[in-house]
């Protein structure tokens, strides 16, 4: 292929991957004036926020092996247009129903995209240095653009309404679209690979259950039987699906992948960082916001060194990697990940030249992180199994996402809720003690000094729930980096003893 093409289709992809990534974020800003434009209840907004990554992940893996059938370009065109079909639905949603249908399209969509764009630049770089180098920018975009979602949405609110959010993805899709018609390479696929449907119904039903059982505890009201449903649907769908895949010649995913520790660590390592990055940034877009009182712009750009840095590490981590002890790379990103979250934790009320100092090196290593496990993950599989182990690592970082949310979501509702203590005189609040948005609404309907000291109580709960979050997402990047240093410190000991 010639050189220029190569680049064009690196350009291409990461444009998609940017949408794709984007949209799990970009409502963090947007979400308390769609609250207040389309009366959205706090069930509803739950659902708006996590039906994405919810329906992504249990798509991903049928969808990956789809493309390395029939050939990744026609699976990512059609997601192409599928994604600006549902912007435009979204972007016009007149309910919150219509809205959370949309975000569902836009989910399928980008299931259809993800596992293709990892793919295709496995297929077209050739060269095992350009290669790294590439993935690298796929990582950092995968990081960045995560990161970068609340900045985009807070500077499109500043000018316009919420469902801008959405809409300014159809003039990047449109133009993809014609460029990846034209300039993507179509290799056909391998027809003779079968496309297990009744696998795919079943690690699909398995990862709705799991997910859905895993948002329910996550409610500040759960219903444990809902959960308790949901979570033994997961396991009996799970079940039959791994048993079905150990009898097939071809299978869906190769668990046999997963022995290789390289492999597996970085699987382990792609999920946790993108728990504490997705976790940590819904805390603390809404900590700006209502504690601090920063518009959705002002809150946007407090949190850009984070990408920025991010998208500078992922390209140098590819270039470092092929002369690099790629397992070093890995663990010892984790621990500068973690570092950087306990420095924001430490600085987040300090000048602000000291915070944006903490989420600079929080983003250098979220970034080499992604890139790391990206490369180990790619690396790991020969071609023909592209599609697989693409779509493996993209689950791993969709299911870190919802158990970030869910995780670091609940903990934060919990310790809100607990050390709120509103006084006596301010009566029953309803929801108060749900969510601080709510709770200042309800301070609002109040006289004078009442409403301001309601107000206050309401912050300064949410500020100690934000500080857990901080600690808890610090220590799991910490503890994950630490355990796989040490198991691959273990194996090469066994190694040389052999």
């Amino acid at each position: 292929m010639h050189p220029i093409k190569k680049w064009l289709t690196l350009a291409i992809v990461s444009s998609a991957l940017f949408l794709i990534v984007v949209d799990m974020t970009v409502l963090y800003t947007a979400l308390p004036a769609l609250t207040r434009e389309l009366q959205a209840s706090s069930s509803q907004k739950l659902w708006i926020i996590n039906v994405y990554s919810l329906v992504v992940c249990a798509l991903l893996p049928s969808l990956g092996t789809l493309g390395d059938r029939l050939g990744h370009k026609p699976v990512f065109l059609a997601g192409l247009a599928v994604f600006g079909i549902a912007s435009l639905c979204a972007a016009f949603s007149p309910a919150p129903a219509w809205l959370i249908c949309a975000r569902i399209l836009l989910a399928l969509g980008a299931a259809m995209m993800m596992p293709a764009t990892l793919s295709l630049i496995r297929l077209t770089f050739a060269d095992a240095r350009e290669r790294s180098f590439a993935i690298g920018v796929w990582a950092a975009i995968a990081s960045g653009g995560a990161a970068f979602g609340p900045v985009l949405g807070g500077f499109l609110l500043e000018h316009y309404w919420w469902g801008s959010v959405f809409l300014i993805n159809v003039p990047v899709v449109l133009l993809t679209l014609v460029m990846a018609a034209t300039i993507l390479p179509r290799r056909e696929g391998n027809r003779d690979k079968p496309w297990d449907l009744l696998g795919s119904l079943q690690i699909m039903l398995g990862l709705l259950g799991g997910v859905y059982a895993i948002k329910e505890l996550g409610k500040t009201a759960p219903s444990y039987a809902v959960a308790l449903a949901a979570m033994l649907i997961a396991t009996v769908f799970m079940t039959a699906f791994v048993r079905r895949q150990h009898r097939q010649a071809q299978p869906l995913i190769d668990f046999t992948l997963f022995r290789a520790l390289p492999f597996s660590s970085a699987v382990a390592a792609a999920m946790v960082a993108s728990a504490a990055l997705i976790g940590m940034e819904l805390a603390l877009s809404q900590h700006l916001q209502l504690v601090r009182a920063l518009s959705p712009l002002d809150a946007g750009l407090l949190l850009l060194p984070l990408p920025l840095a991010s998208v500078i590490a992922g390209p140098l981590t590819g270039y470092l990697l092929p002369r690099a002890d790629k397992a070093q790379v890995l663990w010892g990103s984790l621990l500068v990940s973690g570092i950087g979250m306990a420095s924001y934790l430490l600085l987040h009320d300090a000048s602000i030249p000291l915070q944006v100092a903490s989420l600079v090196l929080l983003g250098l290593g979220l970034g080499a992180v992604m890139t790391a496990a990206s490369s180990a993950v790619m690396l790991n599989v020969s071609p023909q199994q592209a599609g697989m182990a693409a779509s493996i690592e993209e689950v791993s970082f969709e299911l870190g996402g919802v158990l970030g949310v869910t995780i670091l979501g609940t903990i934060m509702t919990a310790v809100y809720s607990a050390t709120l203590v509103l006084p006596g005189s301010a009566g029953l609040l309803p929801n108060a003690h749900d969510t601080l948005d709510a709770a200042l609404q309800a301070a609002e309907q109040l006289p004078g000094a009442l409403s301001l000291q309601v107000a206050q109580l309401a912050r300064d709960a949410f500020d100690q729930a934000f500080v857990a979050v901080l600690a808890t997402a610090a220590a799991i990047l910490l503890a994950a980096g630490v355990t796989i240093r040490q198991l691959h410190l273990r194996q090469r000991r066994a190694a040389l003893a052999i």
